[in-house]
């Protein structure tokens, strides 16, 4: 009887650990950024620095995740003054007129291993469409210093700027036709 108790016990744990929980993205330990072709010759790379995202889940290995992300458009940094208030002008992010980027997700399934499909809705220059990313959960383990739960994810993926009515009368010889998304980071349990 015993033996029953502490097995139901330890269920009754389990299921309460990670019965719907939110985890918050931890911004000292996160990247979010882009990459596109230059001229076909370079990669031109971006991030922004503000921006929000969250999970929710109720399974241990995040196969039901919801993600939910909110970007700050203004907060693009490119590592060059100038390059970056260029693209944040009316010829292509045209920061003033969308001030916001936004993902959330529609479903999040397990592929193989650590391996997940993530699909959702990305709302970007003012265009909604539906977007498939690859991610990658890399586990969840304790901070040894906060004593809080951490999960860690890495995102790809790659959208059509045409699509979104980004850069429209730019040529591809001069800005490539795909955005190459990249997204790394942990999220902390609340």
């Amino acid at each position: 009887m015993k033996k029953i108790t502490i097995i139901a016990s330890l269920l009754a744990l389990s299921a309460t650990t990670f019965a719907q929980s939110k985890w918050s993205v931890d911004k000292a330990h996160a990247r979010l950024g882009y990459t596109i072709s230059h001229m076909t010759l370079s990669e031109s790379e971006g991030n922004f620095k503000s921006y929000t995202a969250d999970i929710t889940a109720s399974k241990a290995d995040f196969s039901d995740a919801a993600f939910n992300i909110s970007i700050d458009v203004a907060s693009l940094n490119t590592e060059n003054e100038m390059r970056d208030k260029h693209l944040k002008s009316a010829d292509f992010f045209d920061a003033e007129k969308y001030p916001t980027i936004t993902f959330k997700s529609t479903s999040f399934k397990k592929t193989s291993g650590n391996q997940y499909r993530l699909v959702g809705d990305l709302t970007f220059h003012g265009v909604t469409k539906q977007v498939m990313l690859n991610a990658v959960y890399n586990g969840t383990q304790e901070n040894p210093q906060s004593k809080k739960l951490v999960a860690g994810f890495t995102i790809t993926g790659t959208f059509k700027r045409k699509d979104f009515g980004f850069a429209t009368e730019a040529p591809a010889t001069m800005l490539g036709e795909d955005v190459k998304l990249r997204a790394s980071g942990e999220f902390v349990k609340e």
